[in-house]
């Protein structure tokens, strides 16, 4: 890679001035023109050796140019001390050509070689609606997925489903006050049924203090197994699970493991024995809890009063079944609301004491929420906005492109809109941005891609020649190749930062520089000798695009 003979030219000359080498960070100037790469290492090291921060730079800068490396055609001294590198034409050129070499490969690494880890993402609570809330958790942690596979890793996709826990108790009352399981499996919409029924429970125990004490006693049933508790759960699960594929197939999205919390329900006995066996609980107020030590967290509920579990138990339990089947080396990531920061503490610091974890082999992504200007969505309230209506919505709008491609522009406008931002921050939610098909869009993205395949296309009817690679002439290289290169390692941040939205900045900067690139002249000419060169870079565009949107999940048309 660039950035490692840009580091050795570097500490070859810190190393021929004697002095002490400091950390080396490289970054790409905001402005193209100052250069490809800048480094601040003059300005770090300045007071360590008493000297001016420009002085030093120029210092190093003499010590780089007695043996510059082919692929920097110059380097210069910014501003107070900041070094700036300009890539040869000769290097893009050669980057260009590898592009077209490996196609969908290009980006891919070995970075995660021999590394094995679990994405849990997307995770709804069975018989609850799939809301636009649930779409952030599913596309990032989507992303973050195919981004580790892209990276080498042995990818395990999990959808840790909710389909256990006090709020079946609260649905089977709901079920057996106001309607029938008979009557729910013959709705034409089962599931809104069944959201209707539990905010309609949650309105009447506002009323009724009765009905949450009952709500108790049928999980509690469930638990032990009650017949007619486990066969209303049984088909809750069913016509929710249903439902869910139909979305997760709209929005292109597959999962390799999709073990529910009740999968977990006799194994969480196990975890109860090691934590007994360990003395790290309590019981207080006739529930079992976890103290930590000096307080570091709050204490973590393992067993309520009645004695039914608590979903912290079943994580922990989760967890322990993870590191058995999958190696202790396997690393776990939960893509989860940012809510839940507090339960993830908790539940890491009691799998290190438990001997499940280390700590560095869990780790939280989180994500901000939807919201409405006036507040959170709340299910419970009845206010959330229904995901397939967004999806519906997106692909009618959507067919002004295209009616054959709708679906994916549609769809690849929500699941974009989601994946430009920074994933831990809220979005407050709006019709108009969440099905918005132009500006930095995924649609922009798509037309972009499609223009390119339109060229290629024109190229080959117009019988271009290939690029002869040796015959060309090392102009100075347009932006749209000095931003292509850079694609690895965009890739590699966002995998190490567990962050999507690095790509999709990066693809958005992409297509402007190649709609700019397409506005400066023709690039099928037959009378332009430079005519296969230019449609060589467009080639090396639209692959560095779709490999782009695939990693975010988002589908390339080659029309619209």
């Amino acid at each position: 890679m660039i950035r490692n003979i840009l580091e050795k030219s570097i500490k070859q000359a810190l190393s021929t001035l004697d002095i002490k080498e400091g950390k080396i960070i490289l970054e790409h100037p905001e402005e193209i023109t100052n250069g490809d790469y800048s480094c601040n290492i003059a300005m770090i090291l300045a007071k360590q050796v008493a000297k001016n921060p420009r002085e030093l730079a120029e210092k190093i800068v003499a010590e780089i140019n007695k043996n510059l490396p082919k692929e920097i055609s110059k380097v210069e001294v910014a501003g107070p001390g900041f070094i700036n590198f300009y890539l040869s034409p000769e290097f893009f050129v050669d980057e260009n050509r590898k592009i077209l070499k490996e196609e969908k490969e290009f980006g891919r690494s070995k970075i995660g070689k021999g590394k094995k880890v679990i994405v849990e993402y997307s995770s709804p609570n069975i018989a609850k609606p799939f809301t636009i809330g649930h779409l952030r958790s599913t596309v990032i942690g989507d992303a973050i997925a195919n981004i580790l596979d892209f990276s080498g890793y042995e990818v395990i996709r999990d959808n840790h489903l909710g389909d256990w826990g006090t709020q079946f108790g609260k649905l089977i009352v709901a079920i057996k006050n106001w309607s029938s399981i008979e009557k729910i499996q013959k709705s034409a919409e089962p599931i809104k049924d069944l959201v209707a029924l539990y905010v309609k429970f949650h309105d009447e125990a506002e009323k009724d203090l009765a009905l949450d004490n009952e709500a108790r006693d049928w999980f509690t049933k469930l638990e032990n197994g009650d017949k007619e508790a486990k066969n209303i759960w049984n088909i809750c699960v069913k016509l929710s699970l249903k439902e869910f594929e139909k979305i997760y197939e709209r929005l292109g999205v597959k999962f390799d493991t999709a073990y529910g919390e009740s999968f977990f329900e006799k194994k969480m006995q196990e975890v109860l024995k090691d934590i007994n066996k360990l003395k790290l609980a309590k019981e207080s107020e006739g529930a079992y809890l976890i103290f930590f030590k000096d307080d570091k967290y709050p204490p973590m509920m393992v067993l309520k009063k009645d004695g039914s579990t608590i979903y912290a138990l079943r994580d922990l339990a989760t967890d322990k079944f993870r590191k058995e089947k999958y190696g202790k080396d396997v690393v776990i990531i939960n893509e989860v609301g940012m809510e839940q920061s507090l339960h993830f503490q908790q539940v890491i610091e009691a799998e290190k004491l438990l001997g499940y974890s280390n700590g560095h082999d869990r780790i939280h992504v989180k994500h901000g929420f939807y919201r409405f200007p006036e507040g959170k969505m709340s299910t419970r309230k009845g206010n959330g906005i229904w995901l397939e209506e967004v999806l519906d919505e997106a692909v009618e709008k959507a067919k002004v492109f295209d009616k054959d491609t709708a679906e994916a522009v549609g769809i690849g406008a929500i699941k974009f809109n989601d994946l430009k931002r920074e994933s831990s921050k809220d979005i407050i939610f709006s019709w108009d941005e969440a099905l918005n098909l132009k500006g930095d869009s995924g649609p922009y993205l798509q037309y972009s891609y499609a223009r390119a395949k339109s060229i290629l296309r024109k190229a080959k009817e117009e019988k271009i020649k290939k690029v002869d690679w040796k015959k060309i002439q090392e102009n100075e290289a347009t932006n749209l190749e000095k931003i292509l290169y850079r694609f690895p390692e965009v890739v590699e941040r966002a995998g190490a930062e567990y962050s999507p939205h690095y790509i999709a900045t990066y693809l958005i900067e992409l297509a402007s520089a190649f709609n700019n690139f397409y506005g400066q002249g023709k690039i099928v000419d037959k009378t332009d000798s430079n005519s296969p060169y230019k449609v060589a870079l467009t080639e090396a565009f639209s692959i560095v695009l779709k490999n782009g949107l695939n990693l975010l999940g988002i589908q390339a048309p080659e029309k619209m």
